[in-house]
């Protein structure tokens, strides 16, 4: 009687665990179909953006390309936006994630994230000429920035005595006034400052110094662990062999700084 109820009692239990496996696009899956699918940003130049020939580019897209290549498999892209990331990777519609998404604890819970693979930050941006390594060096300089965004706010607060904030409604006009030289420094993220020094290529701005980092990372689903230290193996390789500072020079017109790894 007592291996009777026993077996029945796994047989109600059996539904319920086989619906909790989660389905899984490991690496040997992805070797053994030969294709992997990678979701980029869907229109957030520099990273990601459908292109004058109908196809995407940007920093994401190489960086997905170069996975595919080192898989030896074929690649499709996923275009998404930022709010189907995480669904998109929980639900297998992509083995993969590259879409300039910052790690943070509440993603954390749903996705795990790779090493760092490129660089997001908000930084001051102005010439060649002006000496300017700090906050406390923007005395003296008109300096614009988009009103009420993250930047005005760390301006604000950590601005030097001297120093005269020049407030706009939009980027447009923060960029607008950079390149008219009404301002002598622009503060703003660095892929609004990489776009403006590509749509104006006789422009002479780069990078100063950075107000607050917010780095990319590449999302991997829960439990794939082989794919895990295989991306990171990748972006240690693409480090230390120079393509991942390539693409930061072509997309973004600066170095690669250090990046954090997990």
């Amino acid at each position: 009687m007592l291996k009777r109820l026993m077996k029945t009692a796994m047989a109600a239990l059996l539904p319920a665990l086989i619906v909790a496996v989660p389905a899984k696009a490991e690496l040997s899956d992805i070797l053994s179909a030969g294709t992997i699918k990678i979701a980029i940003p869907e229109n957030f130049p520099p990273f990601g953006s459908l292109g004058a020939e109908g196809d995407y580019v940007g920093y994401d897209v190489d960086v997905a390309n170069l996975i595919a290549a080192d898989l030896g498999v074929e690649i499709e892209l996923v275009p998404v936006t930022s709010k189907q990331r995480i669904p998109f990777l929980e639900t297998d519609r992509v083995d993969l994630v590259i879409s300039s998404m910052g790690a943070n604890p509440e993603r954390a819970k749903s996705i795990w994230f790779s090493s760092a693979y490129a660089p997001f930050f908000s930084g001051a941006f102005a010439s060649s000429d002006k000496a300017i390594s700090s906050v406390d060096e923007l005395a003296g300089f008109k300096v614009g920035v988009t009103g009420g965004t993250l930047e005005d706010l760390e301006l604000t607060e950590k601005g030097p005595e001297g120093i005269e904030i020049i407030r706009f409604g939009d980027n447009a006009a923060n960029l607008a006034a950079y390149v008219s030289g009404q301002t002598d420094v622009i503060v703003t993220g660095n892929t609004v400052a990489a776009q403006l020094a590509a749509d104006n290529p006789d422009l002479d701005v780069e990078t100063k110094f950075i107000i607050k980092e917010s780095p990319a990372f590449i999302g991997v689903k829960k439990g794939n662990v082989d794919l895990l230290q295989w991306v990171n193996v990748f972006i240690l390789h693409k480090k230390l062999g120079g393509d991942l500072n390539s693409l930061s020079e072509k997309w973004l017109g600066q170095e690669l700084p250090d990046l954090p790894a997990l």
